[in-house]
C-alpha cells in the first residue's frame, strides 16, 4: 500500500473504528450505572471522551497494521470495569449491561447509513459527498463485525454473558468456566475458518438491508 493510498483509507477509517470501540465500552458504563454500578464512573470511564477508552496496542497499533496489510479493520477498546455485586440481579442485570455495547454498535450501523443516504442522495453534487459515503459505508462495515462479534457467546465475549443472564445459576457457573479459554476457542474458529464464514455472510446481509434501505 503506497503512502497517498494509506493516508486516504486512514482518513475514512479512523473516524468510524474510534467512534465504534469508544460508544461501545462507553455503553457498558452508562447502563452499568444506571443499574447501580458505579465503578466505571468513580474510575473516570463514564465519559465519551475517546481518550478515555484508548489502549496504545488494540486501539491503535492493530487496526493501523490491519490497514497496512490490506485486511479487515478492527480494533478494541480497553474495557470499561463492572462490579456485578453492586447489581441487584447480578447475572440478569451483567447480561443487559453486556448487551448494551453490541446494541450501541448496531445504533450506530443505523446512523451511518442514514449518512450514507445523506452522502447519495443530498450531498452528492458537493465536494463532501463522496469521502462522506465512504466513511458511512466503513462505518456500517466496523459496527456490524463488532456486534456480530461481540454477540458470539462465547465468554468473556459480551454474548457469553448475555448467555449466561439467561441460564439458571447452576448452569451459569459452568458455562463461566468456559472464560479462560474462551480467546482461544475464537481464535481457532477464526484460523479455521469458521468465524468468516458464520459471520461474513450475516454482516454482508445486514449491511445489503441497511443500505438498500437509504439508496
Amino acid at each position: 500500500m503506497n503512502e497517498t493510498s494509506l493516508i486516504q483509507t486512514l482518513s475514512i477509517w479512523v473516524l468510524p473504528v474510534l467512534l465504534a470501540i469508544t460508544v461501545h465500552e462507553a455503553a457498558h458504563g452508562y447502563v452499568a450505572n444506571m443499574l447501580g454500578d458505579k465503578t466505571a464512573l468513580m474510575l473516570g470511564r463514564l465519559t465519551l471522551n475517546p481518550i478515555k477508552h484508548i489502549d496504545p496496542i488494540s486501539t491503535i497499533i492493530l487496526p493501523l497494521v490491519l490497514v497496512m496489510l490490506g485486511g479487515v479493520v478492527f480494533g478494541y477498546a480497553k474495557p470499561v470495569p463492572v462490579d456485578p455485586r453492586n447489581f441487584k440481579k447480578p447475572r440478569e442485570h451483567m447480561a443487559i449491561v453486556a448487551a448494551a455495547g453490541p446494541l450501541s454498535n448496531l445504533g450506530m450501523a443505523i446512523g451511518w447509513a442514514l449518512l450514507l443516504g445523506l452522502a447519495l442522495h443530498g450531498l452528492n453534487q458537493t465536494w463532501i459527498g463522496y469521502p462522506l459515503s465512504m466513511m458511512a459505508q466503513a462505518g456500517i462495515t466496523i459496527n456490524l463485525i463488532l456486534m456480530l462479534l461481540n454477540f458470539i457467546p462465547i465468554p468473556p465475549l459480551d454474548g457469553g454473558r448475555v448467555l449466561s443472564g439467561f441460564l439458571g445459576p447452576m448452569a451459569a457457573l459452568k458455562f463461566s468456566r468456559i472464560e479462560p479459554y474462551g480467546l482461544f476457542i475464537l481464535l481457532l474458529l477464526l484460523f479455521t475458518g469458521i468465524l468468516g464464514k458464520t459471520l461474513w455472510p450475516i454482516e454482508q446481509w445486514l449491511q445489503g438491508l441497511l443500505i438498500g434501505l437509504v439508496v
